[in-house]
């Protein structure tokens, strides 16, 4: 029977990845130590009057402890923990004495210091019914606790789960949060800042380049004779070739630099920091790239070329966002006119 019963712990039964789930979900487990997980913890230990606490909780081969009071224990391999026990079986468990278990009198800290004795404990049961973990309670003395200890510990559980609870509920809504804000300001399909977005980096930009008189830049890029390809192929292959440039100007910025779509096949860069000898080279780079950038309509390969526009601060005339984005745009006027695949830069 003890040959049995260890199996059960070691290996978890095809039931149990249901419960595994649960937990997962939790996104609970590795998570940093907690003010509120030990608080709950050493108020156990104080009401159930016994000197040790802890809240675990039981992946598939490890149990992993939250918090605990009385020791310092990280995590345990399921086969030696106590606290297996208690998701394979009822929700709660108490073993006056762990020596005299056959389940339990190996384990390591009944066999080791401090040689625990009396463990009690209250399944962490999940919102779908599922026993993710414990808090528990154990003594280095054998015995039972009372009824009343054993309705407070009861009640104790309950707020930890709620605790665990409120914890996922504010990753998900931060993690909401911030898919939400992706939406407002990604343009789907190129991955860039659309164009209310790019104008607010771009109203900051400005703002700060001002304050500190410092190089603020900005590029233009029209693709050249963009139509064609939507006539000819379709829009299918125009979007894919929006899509592909917008991955290339993803790779090939800074992590200061603003890369947006300002409308249509027309695509602004910010280049903070960034005098205008440094953007037209930056410009010049670029405009190399997208024409290199091989495309496909089915399986014929397409390669398309792009005019470039370079406006930048000079803090006299050209100091804020209208004036800079109305010299880029001429300097991308001058590119597209002079012969397309071009790079034009201020007011040359």
């Amino acid at each position: 029977m003890l040959a049995e019963e260890q199996v059960q712990i070691t290996a978890p039964s095809q039931a149990d990845h249901f419960r595994l789930a649960a937990l997962h979900r939790y996104h609970i487990l590795d998570t940093p130590a907690c003010e509120d997980f030990s608080f709950l913890t050493e108020l156990a230990a104080k009401i159930c009057e016994v000197p040790y606490a802890y809240i675990s909780l039981v992946d598939a081969d490890r149990v992993w402890v939250k918090s605990c009071a009385g020791m310092h224990i990280g995590e345990l391999p399921r086969g030696e923990s106590y606290c297996s026990l208690v998701v394979l079986s009822e929700a709660a468990t108490e073993i006056p004495d762990l020596t005299l278990d056959p389940r339990t009198a190996h384990m390591r800290l009944t066999v080791n210091a401090p040689h625990m004795r009396m463990y009690s404990s209250v399944a962490l049961t999940s919102s779908d019914g599922f026993a993710i973990g414990t808090l528990s309670v154990l003594d280095t003395k054998p015995g039972r606790l009372s009824d009343d200890k054993r309705v407070m510990l009861v009640k104790l559980a309950r707020q930890v789960m709620a605790l665990i609870e409120l914890r996922a509920n504010e990753k998900t809504l931060e993690a909401t949060v911030h898919e939400l804000e992706l939406l407002a300001t990604t343009d789907e399909l190129t991955g860039l800042h659309n164009r209310r977005s790019l104008l607010h980096r771009l109203k900051f930009e400005v703002a700060r380049a001002r304050r500190f008189r410092s190089p603020l830049s900005a590029v233009m890029i029209d693709l050249d004779h963009f139509k064609k390809i939507n006539d000819e192929y379709g829009h299918a292959v125009g979007d894919q070739v929006l899509a592909n440039l917008g991955r290339l100007l993803r790779e090939n910025v800074r992590v200061i630099d603003v890369a947006g779509r300002y409308g249509g096949e027309e695509l602004c860069v910010l280049l903070p920091s960034t005098p205008v000898e440094g953007a037209c080279k930056f410009a010049e780079s670029l405009r190399a790239k997208i024409e290199a950038q091989v495309h496909y309509a089915g399986t014929r390969p397409l390669r398309i070329t792009a005019s470039l526009g370079v406006g930048a601060f000079n803090h006299i005339e050209i100091d804020d966002v209208e004036s800079l984005l109305k010299q880029a745009d001429a300097a991308l006027y001058r590119a597209k006119h002079g012969g397309r695949n071009r790079v034009a830069c201020g007011s040359d």
